[in-house]
């Protein structure tokens, strides 16, 4: 195994913990319908960033032509995610 898929595993599993990180909150959120704990702020400042996150990830891969595949995929299942929140706050006021 060279370093090259040694890193690339290593990122495909970083990105993946990343991405369901925030899975026990959605899951309690939905099973309770209970947002109260949710800050708008929080979520707000949260989806900016991995929003502008990923546009700086895309743009640079672009440029430099090296794909970083997991971040798309911690970046994609991120904002799901957090749209997902942003519906629940709204609805189980």
């Amino acid at each position: 195994m060279t370093f090259y898929n040694l890193n690339e595993i290593i990122g495909w599993i970083g990105g993946a913990l990343f991405s369901i990180c925030a899975l026990p909150q959605v899951i309690h959120t939905w099973k309770t319908k209970d947002t109260k704990g949710l800050s708008m702020l929080f979520l707000i400042i949260w989806f900016v960033g991995e929003i502008l996150s990923f546009f700086y990830v895309i743009s640079k891969d672009i440029i430099t032509n090296i794909f970083h595949f997991p971040l798309y995929l911690n970046y994609s299942l991120n904002i799901i995610l957090i749209f997902y929140l942003f519906y629940a706050k709204i609805k189980y006021k």
